[in-house]
């Protein structure tokens, strides 16, 4: 059988058909909310969970750190905000 090759909006049609069938192909099938969810529990059990020694120690360490950078701002901004009243006054 001989190929017969296509012209103009032959063509243009076949590739969008193609396309389309292409993303119907690829598309993932919906999944069930409850599914998702039974998901989501069975991976965060396979989560390696801090101890309570461990959560505090790195809280702390947060919190400490949260400290001092807002400090420095403070100072920071105490500092720009003092010298910008000398500068127009």
């Amino acid at each position: 059988m001989a190929k017969t090759k296509l012209l103009g909006s032959d063509k243009e049609r076949q590739l969008k058909e193609q396309q389309r069938a292409a993303k119907k192909a690829n598309r993932k099938p919906r999944r069930n909310p409850i599914r998702w969810f039974k998901d989501i529990i069975g991976e965060l059990k396979k989560v390696t969970w801090p101890s309570w020694k461990q959560l505090l120690t790195t809280a702390g360490a947060v919190f400490v750190f949260i400290t001092i950078m807002a400090v420095i701002t403070g100072l920071f901004d105490m500092g720009l905000s003092k010298w910008l009243q000398w500068m127009v006054s």
